[in-house]
């Protein structure tokens, strides 16, 4: 059973306004009245920037012509230049892409595309424990073979540089597509497309790889010799790729504000009208209902699923499926899917339960800051979700690491506030390679300075971990009333999705709730019960919240949660979905 963790609430904006603002009021009643909504939700959507009608329709109802020109993004001219050479006279290229949900799903993407336009494309996505992560020496040695001369690398190569420089050693010319942060020195490539290289004034810097690969094409669509080729539908042959990208930004947990919002939601409108044939087979195989996919079923349910393959196999399968034109076959590369996604929850739970071992065996958290293992069994493809699932449980960063061909490799993990890059960069010196965000990232250690590293990255962990940063917060965006759960405030709220970073599901407070009957423990540690306010009443559950049913008996409660809907006799029900729960009064 998971412990009962302790949160603070903290009522205040989940965006970028603030009720002390002068405008905040204003700003209400105008979106209040113009759209004819609640002033709760008015609230909410001022909170998270949105002030104005014309704001409010690209976030309700956004359109391709939303997005920003990708001409903005610093080397896009040269890029797009070099491409329709390369497809003018024939040139091989070669998308070389990443192994996970974002890397194979902008392979995809290029590929589809550039072949659609005419080019003489191949895509390769290397082997996560033969070849390793990114542009390798190998794989450039392979291009060179197959007698490329663009390789186009996607969700990787930012850091890159001694393997570009390799490749034009080679003759091959390089264009980076990533999202990464760059390093001090950026690669010798062509061209880099990354919103996050120093100077680019691109305004959204939030894209994932598989986005920066859509503005890519995006671009190319513009060109004479691209519409040519794609005919009179050109503008509608770009919109089809945005599934790719809706895949890889839910999948990625990149921000979905401004133009990943836009991207998401029209990829998420597409996935459930006109699924390509991958897709609709992997929705079928997983048990999803088509038509109602969520980006909360592409994170938990769809992505580990493209995932698994190349965790546990070849992520080439992985493009197999998402560029099959036969329904038929991409039914049966599914199934593989599905078979490989319960091998890989099986090593995931196995190497789980060793590491929760030696965390309570042999770690002392107020003296140790960070959990940091090593076993040189453990299977590279799973360590990183085993991360996550150390972080979820004692709410200390984690890094995982495995030891591949002689070397230590790792994935980390980390809690809100504390930025996991900025930690590792300060352990540099100890390390071989690492890159990554705020939030994840991978390094590599020779294993003889393992211990080294974790005195490192321990005493920076003691040093930047506060008592705020290890109190987790749950941040409110509204006190209400369950009266004010309306049919029609319930329907607004959900035209808020797609949710994620930066457009997180809102988060509601209920005071002094009066609990309906007993509450019991459903599944697996799931508290379920009924609660009453007035004359209102709410079917509520809370996920792995099945420690606090002890609190409850008899008493009044506060209640932090969601409004979630569940498929009742194939009707969808509204439920209140629990984030917490504070007992008050007795009854």
């Amino acid at each position: 059973m998971s412990p009962v963790r302790e949160y603070r609430w903290n009522f205040g904006s989940n965006g970028s306004a603030s009720e002390a603002d002068v405008d905040f009021q204003a700003n209400v009643k105008r979106i209040t009245d113009e759209l004819s909504i609640s002033p709760i939700l008015a609230e909410i959507l001022v909170h998270r920037g949105i002030t104005t009608k014309e704001m409010a329709r690209v976030y309700f109802r956004p359109t391709v012509d939303d997005l920003h020109n990708p001409f903005l993004m610093s080397g896009m001219d040269v890029a797009v230049e070099r491409v329709l050479k390369a497809v003018k006279n024939g040139e091989p290229i070669l998308v070389y892409g990443d192994y996970d949900v974002d890397g194979t799903n902008g392979a995809s993407l290029l590929f589809m595309f550039l072949r659609a336009v005419g080019a003489r494309v191949t895509s390769f996505i290397p082997d996560r424990i033969k070849d390793g992560y990114g542009l390798t020496p190998g794989g450039i040695r392979r291009a060179k073979d197959q007698g490329v001369r663009l390789l186009i690398a996607i969700d990787c190569g930012i850091t890159a540089v001694d393997q570009v420089a390799y490749a034009a050693s080679l003759g091959i010319d390089v264009i980076v597509c990533d999202h990464h942060e760059p390093g001090p020195v950026l690669p010798p490539a062509v061209a880099i497309l990354n919103p996050l290289k120093p100077g680019c004034t691109y305004p959204f810097k939030h894209l994932c790889g598989c986005g920066v690969g859509f503005k890519f094409i995006q671009a190319l669509s513009t060109q004479d010799q691209v519409v040519h080729a794609l005919g009179e539908d050109a503008d509608y042959h770009l919109a089809r790729y945005l599934d790719f990208v809706a895949l890889a930004s839910t999948a990625d947990i990149v921000a979905l504000s401004g133009e990943n919002r836009t991207l998401v939601k029209l990829g998420l409108e597409l996935i459930n009208t006109e699924p390509r044939p991958g897709i609709r087979a992997l929705i079928e195989t997983s048990g999803l209902k088509p038509g109602r996919i969520t980006a909360g079923q592409i994170v938990f349910i769809l992505a580990p699923r493209i995932n698994a393959v190349g965790r546990l196999g070849d992520a080439n399968r992985a493009v197999e499926l998402l560029t099959c034109d036969s329904y038929e076959k991409a039914l049966t590369l599914a199934r593989v899917f599905e078979e490989e996604n319960k091998n890989r929850r099986r090593i995931d739970e196995e190497t789980f339960m060793q590491a929760q071992d030696l965390v309570e065996g042999f770690l002392d958290m107020e003296k140790e800051g960070a959990i940091v293992l090593h076993r040189e069994s453990w299977h590279p493809g799973v360590i990183g979700i085993v991360a996550s699932r150390l972080v979820e449980r004692y709410y200390r960063p984690a890094i995982m690491l495995t030891t591949v061909d002689g070397v230590a490799k790792g994935s980390a993990r980390s809690v809100a506030g504390f930025d996991i890059y900025q930690a590792l960069k300060r352990c540099e010196s100890t390390l071989l390679q690492f890159g990554g965000h705020k939030h994840a990232a991978g390094l590599t250690i020779a294993v003889d300075r393992i211990e080294e590293f974790k005195e490192a990255f321990s005493a920076v962990a003691k040093e930047l971990l506060t008592d705020d940063v290890l109190t987790p917060e749950i941040r409110i965006d509204a006190a209400i009333e369950l009266s004010d759960l309306t049919p029609k405030f319930i329907r607004i709220l959900n035209q808020f999705a797609p949710f994620g970073p930066r457009n997180m599901r809102p988060v509601f407070a209920v005071r002094n709730g009066e609990i309906v009957g007993s509450p019991r423990i459903v599944g697996n540690n799931h508290l379920r019960f009924k609660v009453r306010q007035n004359t209102r009443v709410f079917d509520a559950i809370g996920f792995n919240l099945g420690g606090l049913i002890d609190r409850l008996a008899g008493r009044r409660v506060d209640l932090a949660f969601s409004i979630d809907e569940s498929d009742f006799a194939g009707e969808l029900v509204p439920q209140l979905k629990l984030r917490d729960i504070k007992t008050t009064g007795v009854e």
